[in-house]
């Protein structure tokens, strides 16, 4: 009997052709992907701003001097870290400014005007600002207005209560010093506290600042609510038809802005004991030009934690380096609005880049 056996294969035999690969199953270099991070272009200004200034302001290479930087980029930082929330979301809050003046003038009034310990006034402004986040964005809901109408209108409504609830109750534009009532020193520990490292004071908001960093961070990036974030922000619709569910997120989102709002209140208020009815204006711009520097987009879907933190800190470096550098300080408008515009630029350039094949 005889078998067959399958020709052995010539050497000269044709190599099958090799697989190619097309722009969209390719490897991307290590560079393109750290590129395609939201903060990278924030990070790029911040190291050229602190060599700016190290350069041009020798008292602001201090320790002293890092201290002071740090205190106002956390107080900035940890009302822009919701703000970047709520635009990764696709909505941004106009309100956010004067709602932290809403939030110390209802704890510090109600306090003093009903004689409470300073406790039951911090928990009601609490309620108060998660209140006026809930409202936000269920009338952004409801009525399906843009974003920026309805927290326009919400803004136009708490600056106006602010001053006149503050004259009602104490006859002029400020509220009634809280110091010497029960449960202001305990409050003002939490709140308002300082620490020393090698003999510099730091404010215990930098601590408060980089801790709920670390847990936005973890929010977005671990979390099933993260996901929802960022689906919203890119389509609210197509969300919506994979199961997303986009009113709750969207009231949660502004609920936030209300809790940042209420806690940098409370700092306002234990550290200088009485506010200002009028202060506030102008900030939410502020907030929202943190988020942008630190690559969030107006337009939504896109954005890190890590970014509004970045350019909270560029805006603490510029706003003491121009004192340190004995600039007439009223430039810091026109260097942050300089600012605003490149670091647009740098994130610009930088998806560019990172999107490129």
């Amino acid at each position: 009997m005889t078998h067959a056996t399958a020709p052995a294969a010539s050497p000269s035999s044709p190599a099958p052709p090799a697989v190619q690969k097309d722009g969209r199953t390719s490897e991307r270099s290590v560079g393109r992907r750290l590129l395609a991070r939201p903060e990278v272009g924030a990070l790029i200004a911040a190291v050229g701003v602190y060599v700016f200034f190290f350069a041009v302001a020798p008292s602001f290479r201090d320790v002293s001097a890092l201290s002071t930087v740090l205190y106002q980029a956390s107080v900035m930082g940890i009302m822009a870290l919701p703000v970047a929330l709520l635009m990764i979301g696709g909505e941004f809050d106009l309100s956010a400014g004067v709602a932290v003046t809403t939030s110390a003038l209802t704890a510090a009034i109600l306090s003093f005007q009903l004689t409470m310990n300073v406790w039951t006034g911090v928990f009601v402004a609490l309620l108060v600002s998660l209140a006026v986040g809930a409202f936000n964005g269920w009338l952004l809901i409801k009525t399906g207005l843009p974003s920026f109408l309805v927290t326009l209108g919400s803004f136009l409504v708490l600056q106006g209560a602010n001053l006149a609830v503050t004259k009602i109750f104490t006859g002029n534009v400020a509220s009634d010093s809280i110091a010497d009532m029960d449960g202001f020193d305990q409050a003002k520990k939490i709140f308002a506290s300082d620490f020393s490292i090698g003999g510099v004071s730091f404010k215990i908001t930098i601590v408060y600042w980089l801790v709920f960093a670390a847990a936005a961070t973890w929010l977005l990036l671990r979390t099933k609510f993260g996901n929802w974030i960022f689906a919203v922000g890119g389509s609210k619709e197509s969300a919506r038809a994979v199961g997303v569910p986009v009113d709750f997120t969207k009231i949660a989102l502004f609920m936030g802005v209300g809790a940042g709002a209420w806690f940098v209140g409370m700092h306002l208020l234990f550290s200088f004991n009485t506010v200002q009815s009028g202060e506030g204006v102008g900030n939410e711009f502020l907030y929202i030009i943190a988020a942008v520097i630190g690559g969030c987009l107006l337009t939504g879907g896109y954005g890190s934690a890590i970014g509004p933190v970045i350019g909270a800190f560029i805006f603490g470096m510029v706003s003491q380096g121009i004192v340190y550098a004995n600039w007439n300080p009223d430039w810091f408008k026109a260097f942050l609005g300089v600012m605003l515009l490149v670091a647009a630029l740098v994130n610009l350039w930088v998806r560019r880049q990172a999107t490129r094949r």
